[in-house]
């Protein structure tokens, strides 16, 4: 099947920017992986896994949180397949574990926002802004 890895976490200092990176191995060419809606999710201690930026990938629509509209972006590239989250003005309150998913067999993100919409995921990697 598919794995997800996520890197580029790290510590910055509010104000800053940091760029993580989720890349897809395994059976990438599977057909339940394919049309998929992608998501960066973040997880603070104590507090609820939420989702951050979603893309899908044959449209390239995105969709932001409200809490990351203007500051945060996420990207694709196909041929490495790979997402990227280019996170800017970073703001303590983003400290968290990120995770990239992903949801196959769809058209649109537009129905896709929660954790349980998402069948593919990464262990994680730690942003921490101070």
């Amino acid at each position: 099947d598919v794995q997800l890895v996520e890197s580029g976490g790290g510590s910055v200092q509010p104000g800053g920017s940091l760029k993580v990176s989720c890349e897809a191995t395994g059976d990438v060419h599977s057909s339940s992986f394919q049309n998929l809606c992608m998501g960066w999710f973040r997880q603070a201690p104590g507090k609820e896994r939420e989702g951050v930026a979603r893309i899908a990938t044959g449209s390239g629509n995105t969709y932001y949180a409200d809490s990351v509209t203007g500051r945060f972006a996420i990207s694709q590239d196909s041929a490495k397949n790979t997402l990227y989250l280019q996170m800017n003005s970073l703001k303590p309150e983003d400290t968290g574990s990120y995770y990239c998913a992903a949801r196959g067999r769809v058209s649109t993100c537009s129905f896709f926002r929660v954790p349980s919409d998402f069948e593919y995921w990464g262990q994680g990697t730690q942003v921490t802004v101070s």
